[in-house]
């Protein structure tokens, strides 16, 4: 990278004449809150020349160091820090104080934003739980200065281990200075993206199974997906115009030309990765409704066969009522002749059976024609 003059927080405040005292009430500027400080200190080191000089356990240590030797740059990594922690961070480093606002709490926006010398940078990033097929954001924030990076991590992504050891195998890289570390940041975050775009592609593929197999679960499962597919957007689709940004100001800001060329790869894996999410959400906005109308075409078939069972059940109960009804009349007239009373004109009549009998044919035959008429029969 090019040489230019940088305003460096450390060279505005110059080092002690005597080497300042071990302990860390002696120190001078702000100090951390002891409390929490060693589990919200995940990492912090030293570098010159792109290589590891010294290796603070405390912030108070990296204050000190930085001060002895003003030539170097920090790099501090912070998970979940207290807010004394970052106020100490932000008198010490000159912070802007809505940037460290933001970052006392997750569930900022990605964005990019400069204050003065230093650059603040919000990034969600993604990985794929195979077990419960889901994915799990987290976001971190990130202060960008002429000589230091100060990483705020919310969430247990992006792995900033791995990260780290990545630059210092490479000192050259380092060597560019904290623009390098940010390219190395977005980087792992992009490329942490891979695995939740094959897993999501492959969540898609068995959905389209379970669609077309009617499983009664699937609809739940599409909208779960289609949800962590806005997110995924929020997370993705900003980055393009933030590396954008970056790239405009690559002249303005002397960027080294082999740095130019890293970033503008992180653009095209973004814009391919944003491009993608996209597909997927409008292909989930598809399957459902191709599910919707599957589910509709299923509840229409189902409801035609009640239909055609309940016609077909109200056909056979015409046809034994309109039995029922003639047989009841012939019980009918059987019935009233099977009294026995003593005063009945018909007992005695020489032609009363044959009167019943033919009575009883002659409704048992009028009511066959009638439901026959009316196609009860």
């Amino acid at each position: 990278m090019p040489e230019r003059p940088r305003k460096s927080v450390w060279r505005r405040t110059p080092p002690a004449p005597e080497p300042a005292p071990p302990h860390p009430s002696a120190t001078a500027g702000p100090q951390p809150l002891e409390t929490g400080e060693v589990a919200s200190v995940v990492q912090a080191a030293l570098y010159r020349d792109g290589v590891r000089v010294f290796t603070p356990t405390t912030l108070s240590e990296t204050f000190r160091a930085l001060r002895e030797q003003p030539s170097g740059m920090a790099w501090i990594g912070l998970a979940r820090p207290t807010e004394g922690e970052l106020h100490s961070l932000a008198a010490e480093f000159d912070l802007h104080p809505l940037a460290v606002e933001d970052a006392k709490e997750a569930h900022q926006r990605p964005k990019l934003e400069r204050y003065g010398d230093t650059l603040f940078v919000v990034l969600r990033a993604a990985r794929y739980l195979d077990a419960q097929e889901e994915i799990d954001f987290g976001e971190l924030h990130v202060f960008v200065g002429p000589d230091f990076v100060i990483t705020v991590r919310h969430g247990a992504a992006p792995d900033l281990s791995a990260v780290r050891r990545r630059m210092e195998e490479t000192p050259e890289l380092l060597r560019l200075g904290p623009e390098a570390v940010l390219y190395a940041i977005l980087d792992a975050v992009v490329d942490g993206y891979l695995p939740v775009v094959s897993g999501v592609q492959n969540d898609i593929d068995e959905i389209e199974t379970e669609v077309f197999r009617g499983d009664p679960e699937v609809s739940r499962r599409i909208y779960e997906l289609s949800r962590e597919m806005v997110e995924f957007q929020r997370a993705t689709r900003p980055l393009v115009g933030m590396l954008h940004g970056l790239m405009a100001g690559f002249s303005k800001y002397g960027t080294d030309d082999e740095l130019q060329r890293y970033l503008r790869d992180v653009a095209d894996h973004v814009t391919h990765t944003s491009e993608r999410v996209d597909g997927y959400r409008q292909a989930l906005t598809e399957i459902l409704t191709v599910n919707a109308t599957l589910v509709t075409q299923q509840q229409n078939a189902e409801m035609r066969a009640l239909a055609e069972a309940g016609f077909e059940q109200n056909e056979e109960i015409k046809k034994i009522s309109s039995w029922a009804a003639i047989l009841f009349a012939p019980t009918l007239v059987g019935t009233i002749y099977g009294m026995n009373f003593t005063h009945m004109p018909e007992l005695r009549w020489g032609l009363g059976y044959p009167f019943a009998i033919g009575l009883m044919g002659v409704v048992c035959v009028s009511l066959y024609l009638i439901f026959k008429r009316r196609d009860w029969l």
